[in-house]
């Protein structure tokens, strides 16, 4: 494979005519309160502190840029069945966000991990793991626009005092895509750590992502460690008509030193959209002995209760107790019925079992979210940079890329420009080493095996923090 082919997915040749979240477990406020503007703000503005607390930014530079007169079908109509990773993709598709950045709101709902570092039971333990990986996809809810591809060596670093954590990601590879990341607890309760290659492949009417890579979380003061592997993410109607997400597949939470199970079904669509959205499983003892049923939305709330009651509830239901499931409605068809896949009517709450527990529930987006690509509000402050914070970051930071930057401050033409001459750069580089006959060197993880599963992983080699970026790259 020649260098050009090796980076040729983040190529555009796209022009256009028009060229705070604070989140605490106890109170998981509606963001947006007094104070925020449902505007969109301006860049480059240090947020307030209060009680000496950094506040973040609540609205994005320039509303999000309307995708309705562009067609994608004339880019994947013949790439049906194959990997998307080598794709020319118009800049329009994106959200002004690195893959990177993606990763890092697995970070949202931190405070499960804290959580479930002051438990003193196991199942206590693993039921706020659980809560936790849910979470972690729960952001992808209505985010149809696609990530930036990491350039090969950037970079992504966050720091959150209020939320107690720091963490680093790299593209450590190109073709396959790798990103690796680290993170760890400012307390010393936890490490989360992984490698993340999805396969991208189109079908026809939808894209689905199926995640590879192994995730791990350890919890350092009970010498425990947790596993697992994402649900498929798959967006529908990427040709024509209302695009709409769902999540599938079996997650199989690991506690190494317990051996202690969790295994939680993401349910797909169904006939009528009974199941969109639904997450139902259970966490099981190394016997197999069921310790507690778990069940909810992952773009809603997680709720668990015992096994005893939850048979118990079931036996009332079959004896004559009517389902309150939504109806199916009229059965009518659509004009486009062959070409776009109708948008479930989801059930917007989940039916609560008496003497159910409460797992974890989603932060509600802000009011405006929907010019801004659909983002969270810990979303929304990824790609802030502030000028004392620019000072300190590496060079190969996601926030320095100037595609995304310009994206983000509504400049299409310039997003698309810049997005073309990085990826040429990026060639021009790989060409480089081509001739030198030299292998590309990551900085902050190296490969490996992971310590508790043994398959192929990315692992940290430390030192980021110190802040020696003496030997990072050139590649903006």
């Amino acid at each position: 494979m020649n260098g050009d082919e090796e980076f040729f997915d983040a190529v555009t040749g796209f022009d256009s005519d028009n060229s705070s979240g604070e989140f605490s477990e106890a109170n998981p406020r509606v963001p947006g309160g007094a104070g925020q503007s449902n505007g969109i703000g301006k860049a480059g503005q240090r947020p307030p502190q209060e009680n000496g607390v950094q506040k973040y930014r609540t609205c994005l530079p320039a509303p999000m840029f309307t995708r309705s007169d562009f067609s994608v079908w004339g880019i994947l109509k013949k790439c049906i069945g194959l990997e998307l990773s080598k794709i020319t993709m118009p800049v329009a598709f994106n959200e002004p966000l690195s893959f990177l950045q993606r990763i890092t709101e697995y970070m949202e709902h931190v405070y499960l991990i804290h959580r479930a570092a002051r438990q003193p039971q196991a199942l206590e333990r693993m039921q706020c793991v659980a809560a936790f990986a849910v979470s972690a996809v729960a952001s992808q809810w209505e985010r149809t626009g696609k990530p930036f591809n990491p350039l090969l060596g950037e970079t992504y670093e966050l720091v959150r005092e209020d939320l107690g954590f720091r963490f680093i990601s790299e593209q450590v590879s190109h073709h396959p895509p790798v990103s690796a990341f680290h993170s760890e607890g400012l307390r010393q309760d936890f490490l989360f750590h992984g490698s993340i290659y999805p396969k991208l492949k189109f079908w026809g009417k939808s894209v689905e992502a199926e995640p590879r890579g192994t995730i791990t979380l350890e919890l350092l003061r009970h010498k425990e460690a947790y596993t697992w592997t994402n649900p498929t993410c798959c967006v529908h109607n990427v040709i024509i008509g209302k695009l709409w997400i769902e999540q599938y597949g079996t997650v199989e939470i690991l506690n190494h030193r317990t051996r202690d199970k969790c295994v939680l079904h993401f349910k797909p669509c169904g006939l009528f959209g009974k199941e969109l959205h639904k997450v139902e499983g259970y966490i099981q003892d190394k016997s197999k002995k069921k310790l507690f049923i778990i069940y909810g939305k992952w773009t809603e709330c997680l709720w668990g209760i015992e096994p005893g009651a939850f048979e118990s509830f079931r036996k009332r239901e079959r004896r004559g107790e009517p389902p309150r499931d939504a109806p199916p409605g009229d059965g009518s068809k659509d004009a486009d019925e062959d070409m776009v896949d109708a948008v479930p009517e989801a059930q917007e709450t989940v039916q609560v079992i008496p003497g159910s527990k409460l797992l974890w529930r989603v932060t509600l987006r802000p009011p405006n979210s929907a010019q801004m690509y659909n983002f969270t509000s810990f979303t929304v402050s990824l790609n802030e940079l502030q000028v004392d914070t620019e000072k300190t970051l590496a060079p190969t930071d996601c926030r320095l890329r100037p595609d995304i930057r310009a994206m983000e401050d509504g400049n299409m033409d310039l997003a698309s420009q810049e997005k073309e001459r990085l990826e040429e750069k990026q060639r021009e580089a790989r060409r480089e080493r081509a001739r030198e006959d030299t292998a590309w060197q990551t900085r902050w993880f190296r490969q490996g095996r992971n310590p508790y599963t043994g398959t192929p992983d990315w692992l940290y080699t430390g030192g980021y923090f110190e802040r020696d970026f003496s030997g990072c790259p050139d590649i903006y």
